[in-house]
């Protein structure tokens, strides 16, 4: 389901899969912002609390709009296993923003 992603979206499913801090940051802009279930956060806070602090992956089940959105079984170990959706902006070669919460 990864090769129908956009290919800079497909680098941070695999950074963030791979627990890769380096590479996931590497892909975002200086200004990148998210948000989570319609609210915005802490970028950097929010990723080391709910991804690489508690283990995240994230198994894509479907893509969209072009491959800047999915939804996927996202599973870490505080919350246990979800469905969520995801949605991209790419500037570029990087991400300046992604919106993710349950779908």
């Amino acid at each position: 389901m990864t090769d129908s992603l956009d290919p800079v979206v497909a680098k941070f499913v695999d950074a963030l899969n791979s627990g890769d801090r380096q590479a996931f940051y590497a892909l975002l802009t200086d200004d990148a912002t998210m948000s989570d279930d319609g609210n915005d956060r802490d970028l950097r806070q929010w990723t080391e609390s709910e991804v690489f602090g508690s283990d995240g992956r994230m198994d894509v089940e479907s893509v969209s709009d072009g491959g800047r959105s999915l939804v996927a079984d996202y599973t870490n170990s505080r919350w246990g296993s979800m469905r969520t959706a995801w949605r991209f902006t790419v500037s570029g070669d990087r991400i300046s923003r992604f919106e993710t919460g349950q779908a």
